[in-house]
């Protein structure tokens, strides 16, 4: 397809999802309207979410090539993807956004996506989620969607290029779309700020609209993708404690309902005023196929029961409101928590590795079999680290990029230290003294790491070309050099004996599957003291290091 590849298209959405993570907790304390529930952060990145879990979809099918998805069955998986993951007032209607960009991406086949593209799709987004909603509010995130659609409008004379030709390439394309957008956002801005004048219930809470503020922060995201770099400020609003007339209709029901009905000849008309004879707040969007509904009832199975049967119900969601509403109340009116210092944020594979990391007072992010979370997974982990400054200890070197640019993108102070193992992180963390700043630390983790060697055996995974090892052999690495290989009693002896040298403590942290036993190996110390755990990582048998 002549715009974006699939996998920039994904970058985009990566970089809106990103910003949106790192300031989730924020939009949730602004969330006043419809309902006092502190949702409203967490509905719209679980919509993003679910949209680029689809794009990984797709990008992860071995049988096609990137040139084979065209734009038309990129934007129906993406639209479909939203509505089905949204959640939520906020969700669904962030889900029609979503939509109607994709209806007029399709309806113009062939065509550069450029920033007359990125206006019409912005005017047809803002035009749809007005549409999905019986009784549109102004100073909401309708009306930023709506503000930032007509800047870009009234701007596109002015801008040079706005119809990408014969020049185009990646790098001009990115920069177009990320001017326009930038002047986008600064309108969404003003929209945002004028939200309490045109709502009364968010000039009397003393806040603007959470989902406003939302929308021009994953805009910013998008912004960063394409530049490269950390994008437009987006400046905080604070919450008030206490929300005096925290809800517009709901006084009475109780559960925020969202599910989808899946089936033949769906019309949303047919069920709206069936739901709002059970409850309010009632959204219901799709098509004849798929119907996302959201509705705030006391009754979940009577709003579910509407569509069952001849039609399927799935993506049940209900949330309790007054638990919500009592918990954002309280979390808002507690006095701050004093934190550390410093803390430290380690990316861990294996349930006894990740009980290491948390014995040493570390936060883990659970990096998966492949040890290698995403940039959103690393920042929303930062963000959970109950300090003002952070070391993030990455633990393999494939971590690096992705660790770093979290720390770009998140607000607090964060460095990367370049641990290349997990056994390198643990030795790292031991080092962490939460009162010192965190350049105080990273020095001291780095010293500690300057006398460090490390070693590691595993299960070969594939016969060696010179014939050394076949595959189920065990093979042993000093640092990144193959030293062994054999039996696992082999493998292990040489690992050990060549770390012995010169050392006063082998630590040795047993994996998944591990062939020996502890016993088995304590006795391989040769003299040398033998630190034994239970790290349960997949892939290495052992990891191990020397002081």
């Amino acid at each position: 397809m002549q715009d974006p590849s699939l996998v920039r298209f994904r970058k985009v959405v990566a970089g809106a999802l990103t910003h949106l993570d790192s300031r989730r907790e924020e939009i949730n304390d602004l969330n006043v309207f419809p309902v006092a529930d502190g949702d409203t952060g967490d509905n719209m990145a679980l919509t993003l979410r679910a949209v680029l879990e689809e794009i990984d979809r797709l990008l992860a099918d071995p049988d096609r090539v990137l040139d084979e998805v065209g734009r038309s069955e990129l934007t129906e998986s993406v639209a479909r993807a939203a509505l089905l993951g949204a959640r939520g007032n906020s969700g669904v209607i962030l889900s029609q956004l979503i939509r109607g960009a994709a209806e007029e991406l399709v309806s113009r086949p062939g065509e550069l996506i450029d920033p007359i593209m990125i206006g019409a799709a912005m005017a047809k987004a803002a035009q749809r989620a007005y549409d999905s909603v019986r009784q549109p509010a102004e100073g909401t995130m309708l009306t930023v969607m709506r503000e930032m659609a007509q800047r870009i409008a009234l701007e596109l004379p002015a801008v040079q290029n706005p119809r990408l030709g014969s020049e185009w390439n990646p790098e001009l394309q990115d920069r177009l779309i990320a001017e326009v957008l930038e002047h986008a956002i600064e309108a969404g801005e003003e929209a945002v700020r004028r939200g309490p004048e045109l709502l009364p219930v968010l000039k009397e809470a003393g806040v603007v609209d959470a989902g406003g503020h939302a929308v021009t922060i994953l805009f910013a995201g998008v912004v960063a993708a394409l530049r490269g770099t950390d994008g437009p400020e987006i400046p905080r609003h604070a919450a008030a404690a206490r929300v005096s007339h925290p809800e517009h209709e709901s006084s009475t029901y109780r559960y925020c309902t969202n599910f989808a009905a899946i089936g033949t000849g769906l019309d949303a008309g047919d069920y709206i005023q069936r739901l709002e004879a059970i409850g309010d707040s009632v959204l219901v969007v799709g098509d004849a196929t798929t119907l996302k509904i959201h509705v705030h009832t006391d009754d979940p199975e009577a709003a579910t029961g509407l569509f069952e049967p001849p039609h399927v119900v799935s993506h049940l969601d209900v949330a309790d409101m007054n638990e919500q509403v009592s918990e954002r109340e309280a979390r808002l009116a507690a006095p701050p928590t004093s934190t550390a210092g410093t803390g430290v944020l380690a990316v861990a594979s294996g349930d006894g590795m990740c009980a290491l990391f948390e014995g040493l007072g570390a936060q883990v992010l659970d990096g998966g079999p492949t040890l290698n979370p995403s940039t959103y997974e690393l920042l929303a982990g930062i963000h959970q680290v109950p300090a003002e400054e952070v070391i993030v200890l990455p633990n393999s070197s494939n971590v690096f990029m992705a660790a770093e640019r979290a720390a770009e993108l998140s607000e607090k102070q964060v460095l990367v230290l370049e641990t290349r193992s997990q056994q390198a992180g643990l030795a790292a963390a031991i080092g962490l003294t939460a009162s010192r700043t965190a350049e105080q630390n990273a020095r001291a983790m780095r010293a500690a790491l300057a006398g460090l060697r490390t070693g590691a055996v595993a299960r070969a995974g594939r016969e060696d070309k010179e014939g050394r090892f076949v595959v189920g052999d065990a093979i042993g690495f000093v640092e990144d050099e193959l030293v062994a290989w054999g039996s696992p009693e082999q493998a292990l002896g040489s690992v050990l004996h060549a770390l012995g040298e010169g050392s006063e403590l082998i630590t040795c942290i047993a994996g998944e599957g591990a062939p020996l036993t502890q016993e088995a190996v304590a006795a391989m110390a040769n003299g040398v003291e033998l630190e034994l755990s239970e790290g349960g990582q997949p892939a290495y048998w052992w990891l191990l290091s020397a002081e």
